[in-house]
């Protein structure tokens, strides 16, 4: 039986067979000692991405005394759902990703882990309490973006959408040039992907930057 553990572009934390090419948590443990979830869906405001495999450490998924283990389709999926890249097991990307925020933040240096949190956390609740989701033009939207198209989440990846599944991505279709649409990805994340930040795309996509 599958553990409920797989997260969608919306951030929803469901059960299914496919493991994904990324894990991650959300700041601690979430789960009972019967490998369910509790009612509760994150522990901090701490949500991360991983690697699936780190210094050879091995361990069972959802143990006792252990951060819930959360896996999604790519780091594209994940930055949807509202993480950021780990400082421990992804530190090429993360202080990437944390100086680019800094950049546009007008700092000297990389923000920091906590700053990052904070901000990506208020933009989760208050998606959370409206349900709405900002919308944009899409040609302005950079590659890695997720967003509604067609009432069925999308990836954006050289001038295409990437129709979005738990298990893969669709055949890609083309862009529109002027057409506004809901925005999945945290607009603070939306920024970074505009100051150049290349996330890891599933290896359904067979482009340049995929996951392997």
């Amino acid at each position: 039986m599958a553990l409920q553990n797989r997260v969608t572009a919306f951030g929803d934390i469901i059960a299914h067979r496919a493991r994904g090419q990324i894990m991650g948590n959300r700041g601690g443990r979430i789960h009972k000692s019967d490998r369910t979830l509790s009612r509760r869906r994150w522990a901090s405001d701490a949500w991360i991405i991983c690697v699936l495999e780190f210094k050879q450490r091995r361990r069972r998924v959802m143990a006792a005394n252990s951060y819930t283990e959360l896996f999604f389709l790519d780091e594209v999926t994940a930055l949807s759902a509202g993480h950021r890249p780990c400082f421990e097991c992804r530190r090429k990307a993360a202080n990437d990703f944390a100086e680019k925020w800094g950049g546009i933040a007008g700092f000297d240096a990389r923000a920091r882990a906590g700053d990052m949190d904070r901000q990506l956390h208020l933009e989760r609740v208050k998606t959370q309490k409206t349900g709405n989701y900002p919308r944009r033009d899409v040609s302005n939207l950079p590659d890695g973006t997720m967003i509604l198209w067609q009432g069925q989440p999308a990836a954006i990846k050289d001038n295409q959408l990437l129709p979005w599944t738990i298990e893969s991505y669709g055949p890609a279709i083309a862009k529109p040039l002027r057409f506004g649409v809901e925005v999945l990805t945290p607009l603070c994340t939306l920024k970074v992907l505009n100051a150049g930040y290349q996330p890891l795309f599933h290896r359904s996509h067979h482009g340049p930057n995929c996951q392997q």
